[in-house]
């Protein structure tokens, strides 16, 4: 499975949408992506990868693009 993969699941497992919604996510664009829904997207995504996001890069993080940005640019993870 690639990063790109693991990383759609994470949202769409956690967010309960398909995988062909996920890539037009917004934070609080749907209600499940609330602030409880952002710490479990956080947490399911920590698990992934195996890494601990900063606080900065949690706050940071308001869309799946967003989050792709961040996990590339801190964390060096490739999609």
């Amino acid at each position: 499975m690639t990063n790109l993969e693991k990383y759609t699941q994470a949202f769409s497992d956690t967010l309960g949408v398909s995988k062909d919604e996920v890539e037009k996510l917004e934070y609080q664009s749907i209600s499940a992506w609330d602030s409880v829904g952002h710490m479990e997207l956080v947490a399911a995504i920590e698990d992934v990868f195996d890494i601990m996001m900063d606080t900065d890069d949690i706050i940071d993080f308001n869309s799946f693009e967003k989050g792709k940005e961040i996990l590339s640019k801190n964390y060096s993870i490739e999609f």
